[in-house]
């Protein structure tokens, strides 16, 4: 009976199980020396990770005028022109506004100063009282304990070469995401085939191809979207604080525009923004509150009513994992890891919706409700086929 049994406990182990098993030690070495590398090479990674970016957003369009009889590499280089001049007008037309608002730094300090000076006050005297308690109870610091004054810190003699050396890495670190963008869009799917090709057999580069292609369609649908939806929102932006009378209105839009790439963080920083700048614009209380709730109403429409609506929620994703993912982007790569953070999110994703094994993957990454009803356990019943927990609880089977 014995013998009979053990092969019927092997034969309920769960994939899960069976998976965990395969994760052995020197797969969680590879692993870790894999983290490790990306944080020392960040500077080589970086134009990598932001080109195979923009090749999965732009790759839709490419391949469209592919089809129209455009070739890849006109396409590729048309497009990537216009993204890219999208984004130097940008910055651009925020030049002038960050000058003025650095030259007004001085100004600007002041009357937070001078905003804030009750509260410091109150700080202050708190401050005083504890000083007063300690005297009073004999633990007053001894005059000879007192930390010295810490020493000026050496001027730097090479900062005119340091300057230099970063405008030269950030100039290398450009050609090289333009260059790799540009083979990317112009080899397309053919490349992808023989690249993949090389490495696997026929059966599993077609899987492969197949997971690249869904990775690519969604992802540069999902971002493509997110774009146009964005850019309704800086419309709508500049003109709301257009007319709230908040100085150089548009670059507040392009700040909401831009900044709502970021999942949650974009929005409320943009928030954090407006609300500053209205209070060292205006000193009436209500028109400051105005100026914040006015955005606040703003970003909450599109975020729970436009963004869902166009983009759908196929590919939402735990709101933890997304702010986990911000904060290790940042920690590893800066401002890049935070840009890439969310869209490595989603494509994990979308491998996970089309792979075989994927379904733990899927459940993990997604909203709590949607994890909830996937993971949602069937019974088969004698009389009705396939019925619910919640079907079971409510409904009397007679029997």
């Amino acid at each position: 009976m014995s013998s009979n049994e053990q092969p019927e406990s092997h034969s309920h182990r769960t994939p899960a199980t069976l998976n965990m098993r395969h994760l052995s030690a020197p797969k969680v070495l590879v692993i870790g020396a894999l983290g490790v590398l990306l944080y020392v090479a960040h500077f080589a990674f970086i134009p990598i990770a932001l080109a195979l970016l923009f090749a999965l957003v732009l790759s839709s369009p490419v391949e469209g005028l592919y089809k129209r009889g455009v070739p890849r590499g006109i396409g590729a280089l048309v497009l990537l022109a216009i993204a890219l001049g999208i984004l130097v007008t940008a910055g651009a037309l925020m030049w002038k506004p960050a000058q003025y608002w650095y030259q007004e730094a001085p100004q600007t300090i002041k009357a937070i100063k001078h905003k804030f000076a009750p509260a410091v006050k109150i700080v202050a005297r708190v401050d005083d009282l504890g000083t007063s308690a300690t005297t009073l109870s004999g633990n007053a610091p001894h005059p000879g304990n007192a930390a010295a004054p810490p020493a000026p810190a050496p001027t730097s003699s090479g900062s005119g070469s340091t300057i230099l050396g970063s405008s030269l890495g950030a100039a290398v670190s450009s050609l090289t995401f333009v260059i790799l963008t540009l083979f990317l869009l112009t080899g397309g799917p053919p490349m992808m085939a023989r690249m993949t090709a090389a490495f696997v057999d026929d059966l599993n580069a077609s899987r492969v191809l197949t997971i690249i292609g869904a990775v690519r369609a969604e992802v540069g649908r999902f971002y493509v979207t997110t774009a146009i939806i964005n850019v309704g929102l800086g419309v709508t932006t500049t003109v709301a604080m257009m007319l709230l009378g908040m100085p150089t209105p548009y670059v507040w839009g392009i700040v909401a525009a831009l900044l709502n790439f970021i999942p949650y963080a974009g929005a409320t920083v943009t928030l954090a923004i407006v609300t500053f700048v209205a209070s060292m614009t205006f000193s009436d209380i209500p028109h400051i509150l105005g100026v914040a709730g006015t955005y606040l109403v703003i970003a909450t429409i599109e975020g729970q009513v436009v963004q869902p609506l166009f983009v759908g929620r196929r590919l939402e994703i735990n709101p933890l994992l997304i702010f986990l993912g911000l904060w290790l982007g940042g920690l590893f790569w800066g401002v890049a890891g935070i840009l890439l953070a969310t869209p490595c999110l989603v494509a994990l994703k979308v491998i996970a919706k089309h792979s075989p094994g994927g379904k733990a993957v899927l459940e993990f990454l997604g909203p709590n409700n949607e994890a909830r009803n996937t993971a949602q356990p069937k019974f088969r019943m004698w009389t009705d086929g396939t019925v619910s927990v919640e079907e079971i609880l409510t409904t009397k089977v007679k029997t």
